[in-house]
């Protein structure tokens, strides 16, 4: 029998017919409110035997009557949306998307340290403004990029990508918390790996690359951003809520911290009247991680073939619960 999937986020036209190609594809309005498409989803799950998407949540209560359902493909890294542990008991394999935007996404979070330390987004508004009436002064002046230290929080892919980056191309000191040593990162980039602790205290900028987990939710809290140097950047381009928002934004008010770059919130899209949008050291961005053409493409294909692998019982990589594999 022909599978059945639904495809809750808008494709490609050439990923829509790969996926044809294999199976009966439901597509579903992607553009309607959030809490209606999460509806949808759950509705069209109850006789799928897979679906693709990305950007909504989908709890164990959408998929209860699921009986069908072997396989999700998300089509990003993150698998925050999903309970993993409730997956795996009802056997059903979640897909991920890592690899393919690791380059573009460092491209972004690098793109955050150099637009926050020259304040390139404010100074850009205040010319547009037409404030610029003369020579420069210190007012106007940022700092230095080159020759600083980076702490790395979570040196997996995205994170060495960055530290490439960093070490290679702006001559920084690089250093790294991971639960495991990154010793390729250490060899080819100079990257020591200490202590969170240490980590707030020595770096310039503060960059987050850990995955949204338990452990990891609100790990940069009024203590830590307390912990770093007064003229430090904290960037964050992983999940919001790893951040506690309400200290984040004390700390950017009272000069606890320099500034922040940030791609993720802890409620998207964020709200217009967030004390950060009035923020001349914060530069905010729409969640662009891995907003290139390219890469998003390339997201959209990984996972439209980790869906078709998965349903034909071949997939053995880009698997966020493999113990279901092992059955």
């Amino acid at each position: 029998m022909t599978p059945k999937i639904v495809a809750y986020k808008s494709l490609p036209p050439d990923v829509l017919d790969y996926l044809r190609e294999h199976a009966q594809v439901v597509v579903l309005e992607s553009d309607l409110a959030h809490e209606a498409l999460a509806a949808a989803v759950g509705e069209a799950l109850v006789d799928a035997d897979g679906a693709i998407g990305a950007s909504v949540k989908v709890t164990p209560a959408m998929i209860e009557h699921a009986t069908r359902l072997k396989a999700i493909s998300t089509i990003s890294v993150g698998v925050d949306n999903f309970d993993l542990a409730d997956l795996t008991r009802r056997g059903i394999v979640l897909a991920h998307t890592p690899d393919v935007l690791t380059e573009s996404t460092a491209d972004t979070v690098f793109a955050l340290v150099l637009s926050t330390a020259r304040r390139v987004v404010e100074l850009a508004d205040w010319v547009k403004a037409g404030q610029w009436r003369g020579s420069i002064g210190p007012e106007q002046y940022g700092v230095d990029v080159n020759g600083k230290t980076i702490g790395i929080v979570g040196l997996g892919r995205i994170g060495g990508a960055l530290a490439r980056r960093a070490a290679l191309g702006f001559g920084m000191r690089v250093l790294y918390t991971n639960r495991h040593p990154n010793e390729v990162a250490e060899r080819a980039y100079g990257a020591r790996r200490v202590e969170l602790d240490d980590l707030l205290a020595q770096s310039d900028f503060v960059c987050l690359q850990v995955p949204l987990t338990p452990q990891t939710r609100r790990l940069i809290s009024a203590t830590e951003l307390r912990a770093m140097k007064r003229s430090a950047i904290l960037i964050n381009a992983s999940r919001g809520a790893i951040v506690d928002e309400a200290a984040l934004i004390a700390a950017l008010a009272d000069g606890t911290i320099a500034g922040a770059g940030l791609d993720v919130f802890e409620h998207e899209p964020l709200a217009a009247d967030s004390p950060l949008l009035a923020m001349r050291n914060v530069v905010a961005l729409p969640h662009i991680g891995s907003a290139t053409h390219e890469t998003r493409h390339a997201m959209a294909r990984c996972a439209a073939e980790n869906l078709v692998a998965a349903l034909a019982g071949q997939l053995s990589r880009n698997v966020a619960n493999p113990e279901v594999l092992a059955r």
